[in-house]
């Protein structure tokens, strides 16, 4: 309880501090006389204007000025949860955000990126001290266990579901900037076809948002930096309708290494290559280790002319130190924090930028539009994406079979099952399967791997004769059932998505879950062609109360 009393404290004498940082280019209301409270339950009183967008910038939406991200990847790979937690949530965990949050400061920090969020639990507090701070959050939406899986792709109810659980939970706070749909998903040559189910699972977040009425919140992709498809992939996720391409999108580079410059990092090629994607490009991450301790030189070139105009900042990989050597700062177990040499030398390079500001009512965004990109050896993503999920679908179609999967068959076996329907069974599969080569896609390829193997159950069973309740019997793991609907009135929308009565809840090794896989999916791709201290707290408020109004946000 005094921890938390002294975070609260901090993070009161760090709100009078921060008056003076943007609110959209105004000071927000606060003095060191008058700092607000923070709120715990009820909406922040110091609400910062939601990041809107318009052409290739970010743009506050209260006075049109332009929002560049400094950001910081915020996500510990190991936690002190509970075993059954499957998410280290950080704004969840009020204790360590407020512990954090000076630290952040330090950096002028304005954004921060989170890789998995738990949909379940309650982010009000972290999110407002966030929030009267002037930090943003974008937020991947998939979780290592629920996530599109490169290797066998697909956009299912369950991952949608996931989806809109966090965009229910997230979307409430105005200083949430956006969500990514994936994060290094398409990361090789032979991959690119997975790249169809992230554009998917866009479209139908997109889709969601608007249809549950919510404040209209970006949503984009995250890729990794791949010579043989860069400039492909970014066309692939800039290009088609406004309805189904990214918002915006983040690049993960690391090709600044030590004193590299501007056109030896390959920057200058990127930012000529990504000059007309017509939607923000920003660094998702960025922060090369190959040269410890990380000076960081990339930043005046990112904030500097050379990059502004194509170019809105970006995320420095990572907060927190781990085995990877990417963290800026070091938790021991007690909780307190130690910065290091990457942190002092990333406040130094931050500390120098001024970038260029555009406004929106003077900007003029460019009109054309980027062309897909064709397939080829190097490119496979189909422009015919997947379908939407729809529950209704999925529910109609179990209520009209009468041949299933026994309930006691475990999950894991299911891709013996699928196997031998669809190859040695000769059983017709293309309803369940999804080729995001060809853009041919199932009307039940959306449905979960029970529904979809219980639907090749009774395909064959139909077949192969249903006088013989042999046929549905496959040594015990199939069972007959009564039938209480009609298999041809269960037609998926073209248009549309449905989640029923309501939604459930490279470099840096973040890319999303191969692990994550559905059974379906393996077989139709193998048919298919802490605490601060009092002694470091008190000096901290002290020197931050002293040299707080000088802050600035640029």
């Amino acid at each position: 309880m005094l921890q938390t009393a002294i975070y609260g404290t901090v993070a009161c004498l760090l709100q009078a501090v921060v008056a003076q940082r943007n609110n959209g280019g105004a000071a927000l209301s606060a003095t060191a006389g008058t700092a607000p409270s923070i709120a715990t339950s009820s909406p922040s009183t110091n609400k910062v204007p939601p990041i809107e967008i318009h052409g290739n910038k970010f743009f506050y939406s209260n006075n049109g000025s332009q929002f560049y991200m400094k950001g910081i990847a915020y996500q510990a790979e190991t936690s002190d949860a509970s075993a059954s937690a499957t998410i280290n949530d950080p704004l969840a965990d009020y204790e360590s955000c407020s512990r954090d949050l000076p630290y952040l400061l330090e950096l002028n920090t304005n954004t921060l990126r989170v890789y998995a969020v738990n949909s379940s639990l309650d982010h009000s507090r972290c999110m407002e001290l966030f929030e009267s701070n002037g930090i943003y959050i974008v937020a991947d939406l998939s979780e290592p266990a629920l996530s599109i899986n490169r290797n066998n792709p697909e956009w299912s109810l369950k991952l949608f579901e996931r989806y809109a659980g966090v965009v229910d939970e997230m979307q409430k706070y105005s200083n949430v900037l956006g969500f990514f749909a994936g994060n290094e998903v398409t990361n090789e040559i032979n991959n690119t076809a997975a790249s169809a189910f992230v554009k998917a699972a866009i479209r139908d977040t997109k889709a969601y948002i608007k249809e549950k009425g919510y404040r209209e919140i970006p949503v984009g992709y995250s890729t990794n930096d791949d010579s043989n498809f860069r400039q492909e992939i970014a066309d692939y996720f800039a290009c088609g309708s406004q309805e189904e391409k990214a918002d915006f999108y983040g690049f993960n580079v690391y090709s600044w290494c030590g004193d590299s410059t501007f056109e030896k990092s390959g920057y200058s090629d990127r930012t000529k290559e990504f000059s007309n994607l017509g939607i923000p490009v920003f660094f998702s991450e960025y922060g090369c280790n190959e040269v410890r301790p990380r000076k960081f030189g990339e930043v005046s070139a990112l904030y500097g002319s050379d990059m502004t105009d194509v170019w809105s900042g970006g995320i420095v990989y990572m907060y927190f130190e781990e085995t990877n050597q990417y963290g800026l700062v070091t938790v021991d177990s007690s909780g307190r924090v130690s910065t290091n040499d990457d942190y002092n030398n990333l406040k130094t390079a931050l500390a120098t930028i001024s970038p260029s500001s555009a406004n929106k009512d003077s900007y003029t965004a460019s009109s054309g539009s980027v062309a897909c990109p064709t397939t080829g050896s190097n490119w496979q993503a189909a422009t015919s994406l997947p379908p939407s999920p729809q529950k209704d679908v999925c529910d109609c179609i179990k209520s009209a079979l009468r041949c299933v999967i026994s309930p006691d068959v475990d999950q894991k076996d299911y891709s013996e099952l699928f196997g031998y329907l669809c190859s040695e069974a000769d059983v017709d599969c293309s309803d369940i399967s999804a080729d995001g080569t060809t853009g041919n896609y199932g009307a039940f390829s959306f449905c979960d791997d029970e529904t979809k193997l219980s639907y090749l159950l009774n395909k064959y069973y139909q077949e192969k004769g249903r006088s013989s309740s042999s046929a549905c019997d496959f040594s015990g793991s199939a069972t007959l059932v009564s039938a209480t609907g009609t298999a041809s009135t269960c037609v998926p929308t073209s248009t549309g998505i449905n989640l029923g009565s309501s939604s459930s809840n490279s470099g840096s090794g973040r890319g999303d879950s191969t692990t994550a896989t559905s059974s379906a999916a393996a077989a139709a791709d193998a048919i298919q062609p802490n605490t601060f201290s009092m002694a470091l707290f008190i000096p901290t408020a002290l020197v931050f109360m002293l040299t707080g109004f000088g802050i600035a946000m640029s």
